[in-house]
């Protein structure tokens, strides 16, 4: 039942054809499997909890009472999401003797109030800082393509991603910083949305880069994602504004299509040959703003000065106990120059400008997600291969945080079988117009 997301969940305990109950035995039986990936996918399972609280949302149905969009719905959420009474860890074994959480984090309150059972906390890289999805401490769950070979799930959202793809909740909760929502939905084959930095309450969420941190869903329809951005932001779900009307579609062929495999090139290029033909208006375009970003990469990244500033005591005093890769990109930030800051900002500022004027005349622009397939996790046992993947995933989803927009990535299916995205963007506050666009463009996206 859970392969089949919120929507259809939903439809089958209105009709009967399920419970709530039903639905959470089958999510703890996947991820108790051990054959399966559940205790590499979850760093906490509530099991108790949910129980009751599915027990509790089918009296209520029983009874006539509604508990809202979400009622009896089994959700995961991403480790760095505060739970009431539990302690926060974020992928990480430093935070371990940190103080319980005195409430739940805002999002996590606000999917509860509507409803939601919330199944557990899914694993993540350590601290966010990484688009990969590799954990030393928790394991690393693998991506459902070749799983015999052992694929990364991109991150640093891994465990949210598994959570859905193997069934063992609806949709997941995650945060993005530079794709870290979108790049494990893309490699994955769901669909992840990233809203404008402030239409989602980070309350409770640990941090990785106030920046640029947003949090947003991943879950298997753009339908199911529209519901929970509602859910998540507090705002209803905007009426259609563009019935009747071509879209046009900026595509963008600079920067974004570099390094790109054939398997993702073909799968990208299918997908854009059928917008064509389903008379989208399609205008490739170099968006010349983004040759800024390495530049601005080469003064500093927000992830790497704000991480930095909220870690370096713990560096200091328990630097050991870090993923030694995490470390490394963390402490690297307290070597840069005083004026760092302040140049960045500047850079962004003026990149920000420029971007916006060259995607002012597009309803959306259209980019690939990651520009590869998953990697093997053995294929990233080398420092030097992990870092370069890392930095080829983090790349096209990270010029929407620098810029402060919004995107959402469609699930795409390359000639092998290997999971890829088509990403649409837009400028800031333009969220529920991009959810408008792909929805109505996702059955022709993903084929």
């Amino acid at each position: 039942m859970l392969e089949q997301g919120i929507t259809d969940c939903a439809a089958a305990l209105a009709e009967g054809k399920t419970s709530s109950a039903a639905m959470i035995e089958e999510a703890l039986d996947r991820i108790a499997d051990a054959a399966g990936e559940g205790g590499r996918t979850f760093t906490e399972v509530f099991a108790a909890e949910a129980r009751t609280a599915a027990a509790a949302a089918d009296s209520a149905r029983a009874q006539g009472d509604s508990l809202g969009r979400l009622h009896g719905i089994p959700i995961s959420v991403k480790d760095l999401f505060d739970i009431e009474g539990r302690v926060t860890r974020a992928g990480s074994v430093v935070l371990s003797d940190e103080a319980p959480a005195r409430a739940d984090a805002e999002v996590v309150r606000r999917l509860r109030s509507e409803g939601a059972v919330i199944l557990g906390r899914t694993n993540m890289t350590e601290f966010a800082f990484s688009g990969l999805g590799l954990n030393p401490h928790y394991g690393t769950p693998a991506n459902p393509w070749d799983r015999a070979n052992r694929r990364i799930p991109g991150g640093s959202s891994s465990g949210a991603a598994i959570s859905v793809t193997d069934g063992m909740a609806a949709a997941a909760l995650g945060s993005d910083t530079g794709g870290s929502v979108r790049i494990p939905a893309a490699l994955c084959g769901l669909v992840g949305f990233k809203p404008t930095r402030d239409a989602v309450p980070r309350d409770g969420v640990y941090p990785l880069s106030a920046t640029l941190d947003s949090i947003g869903p991943l879950a298997r329809s753009v339908e199911d994602c529209v519901l929970l951005h509602s859910v998540l932001s507090g705002e209803p779900v905007a009426a259609p504004a563009l019935a009747g009307r071509s879209l046009r579609l900026g595509v963008v062929t600079n920067y974004v299509t570099q390094g790109m495999d054939y398997e993702v090139a073909a799968a990208y290029d299918a997908a854009l040959s059928r917008l064509s033909a389903a008379d989208v208006v399609l205008d490739r375009i170099s968006l010349s703003a983004l040759d800024r970003i390495p530049e601005m990469n080469r003064i500093a990244t927000y992830p790497g000065i704000e991480a930095y500033a909220m870690q370096k005591e713990r560096l200091a005093n328990a630097g050991s106990r870090f993923d030694p890769r995490v470390r490394y990109r963390i402490e690297a930030a307290g070597a840069l120059p005083g004026d760092a800051r302040a140049r960045l900002d500047k850079a962004r500022a003026d990149f920000v400008a420029a971007a916006e004027a060259e995607m002012a005349p597009y309803d959306a622009i259209v980019m690939p997600t990651v520009p590869i397939v998953a990697p093997t996790i053995d294929d990233l046992a080398d420092d030097d291969a992990y870092g370069a993947a890392n930095l080829l995933m983090l790349r096209n989803p990270t010029t929407i945080n620098l810029l402060g927009g919004c995107a959402i990535t469609l699930p795409l299916t390359t000639p092998a079988g290997a999971s890829a995205g088509l990403t649409l963007a837009a400028t800031q506050g333009r969220d529920w117009g991009l959810l408008e666009i792909a929805d109505g463009l996702a059955p022709v996206v993903c084929g």
